[in-house]
């Protein structure tokens, strides 16, 4: 039984093909797709099923920031709020923590709080963090501690930390900054929300 191939333009049976060796001077294309899918799926599958490592401290999701507050209504400032003292010094002149998260990076800064100067700055590429290292929780839990430990030989001891961002480094700055010995008053999130936020890049192909 001889079946007909189409080729180009001409017809040719399967006893002429195999007798001619169109088999053997064929390019190597595939003539189906399904092991390269077959490969695709399994690879999505992996990452599917593979869960992150988390990098960061312990606990990190679940760290209680207030666990000093007793009452809920001290969690939120009033209007007694800037006039209240920390070591002499009203809470409107206490230094303020710029910490700016992003998933790339994460750069902490000390301002003063009349005039807006920089004080001290560290980021997780000045720790000695490079390439993909600078955007994890490690980077960041490790700048927020040199950070603090310098802002404490400087002779700061009360902060306020204002976060800025979105990314692996919010909570791990923060825990930093409490594991050096600075004591933080208060805590700021200045995230900017876009309600009518530009169309969203289309979702990577795994």
């Amino acid at each position: 039984m001889s079946v007909l191939f189409k080729i180009g333009s001409s017809l040719v049976t399967s006893a002429a093909r195999n007798a001619a060796g169109f088999l053997a001077c064929s390019t190597n294309r595939a003539l189906h797709a399904s092991g390269a899918c077959q490969s695709k799926d399994e690879r999505r599958s992996i990452l599917l099923t593979n869960q992150r490592r988390d990098e960061g401290t312990e606990g990190e999701g679940t760290v209680n920031v207030d666990s000093v507050i007793q009452l809920r209504s001290d969690m939120f400032p009033n209007e007694r709020t800037p006039d209240m003292l920390f070591n002499g010094l009203p809470f409107s002149q206490v230094p303020i923590c710029n910490i700016r998260v992003s998933k790339n990076n994460t750069i902490l800064t000390i301002t003063d709080p009349a005039s807006g100067e920089a004080r001290l700055i560290r980021s997780c590429g000045i720790e000695g963090f490079k390439n993909t290292r600078k955007g994890t929780n490690v980077a960041a839990q490790s700048t927020a501690i040199t950070f603090g430990t310098n802002a404490i030989n400087r002779g700061y001891t009360n902060i306020r930390v204002r976060v800025r961002g979105l990314g692996p480094g919010r909570m791990s700055a923060i825990k930093g900054l409490q594991m050096a010995g600075l004591n933080i008053i208060s805590i700021t999130d200045n995230t900017p929300v876009s309600w009518y936020p530009p169309r969203p890049r289309k979702a990577r192909r795994l």
